[in-house]
């Protein structure tokens, strides 16, 4: 499994490119749900040395991720032109119980956390990248090392 700070040393394009994507407005979590069928969310990541999520400990999401910690997190985008490039990572969520952890993704969050809410940190195994030039796809994609 790749914290985020891994992923940018191994992919630094692809990671500062998805930084921008994810941070620029809601993403959508995908989560799957107990009967196996796919839910999704919108949530504002956070990045730092690690990608992580802060949420409501009631949340549908939180108990997707708790049973079944698969996840994809795409980036909204602009328009149907694709806008400004697309971005979506895969991998595992953790729920998180280290206080020194919690204190560095709310250092890194752009909102104040509230103190009842629970955080996740989600791995990196697969990140995709599209950006539109002259109006033709150029994807790029990574996979983390087995």
């Amino acid at each position: 499994m790749t914290a985020w700070h891994d992923f940018e040393q191994q992919a630094p394009q692809l990671a500062a490119f998805g930084k921008t994507r994810l941070q620029s407005g809601v993403a959508y979590l995908g989560t799957v749900r107990q009967d196996g069928s796919p839910r999704v969310h919108p949530v504002t990541p956070i990045i730092g040395e690690q990608l992580y999520l802060f949420m409501e400990p009631t949340s549908p999401k939180g108990k997707d991720l708790q049973r079944d910690p698969r996840y994809t997190l795409h980036c909204s985008v602009e328009d149907s032109s694709g806008g400004g490039g697309e971005f979506y990572v895969t991998g595992r969520a953790t729920l998180n119980t280290d206080a020194q952890v919690r204190q560095q993704a709310a250092k890194a969050s752009p909102y104040v956390p509230s103190e009842r809410y629970i955080l996740f940190v989600l791995t990196v195994e697969f990140a995709f990248m599209n950006r539109y030039v002259d109006g033709k796809p150029t994807p790029q994609r990574w996979h983390a090392a087995p």
